[in-house]
């Protein structure tokens, strides 16, 4: 039975920063890309980042350079650090497992269920 639990949400002022982190249970963890995907009230979901299982990382344009998508494989964790907030990242967060080929990120079946993430003004 495959698991992902989201942690590390909550809400943060303008600026601020916060670490999301993900446990993966069921998979093989050490094969699989993960990512982070973000869905906010009215819009699709959408990825963040993903990494893959050698490290490879893949960021969308409005987080690049503020938020860092890493990986504990000893842990089965993927974790995701947010500077510089801004209110527009307010969404809720879901983890992925899924993979990651030539610079693109392919989601699997399996998600988490999600942490929330606001951002205030």
């Amino acid at each position: 039975q495959v698991q992902l639990v989201e942690s590390g949400g909550g809400l943060v002022q303008a600026g601020g920063s916060l670490t999301l982190s993900c446990a993966a249970s069921g998979i093989t963890f050490v094969h699989n890309a993960m990512g982070w995907y973000r869905q906010a009230p009215g819009k699709q979901r959408e990825l963040v980042a993903g990494i893959s299982s050698d490290g490879t990382t893949k960021y969308e344009d409005s987080v690049k350079d503020r938020f860092t998508i890493s990986r504990d494989n000893a842990k089965n964790t993927v974790y995701l650090q947010m500077k510089s907030l801004k209110p527009e990242d307010t969404a809720v967060y879901y983890c992925n497992a899924g993979s990651l080929y030539s610079g693109t990120y392919y989601r699997g079946n399996y998600w988490g269920q999600g942490t929330q993430v606001t951002v205030s003004s």
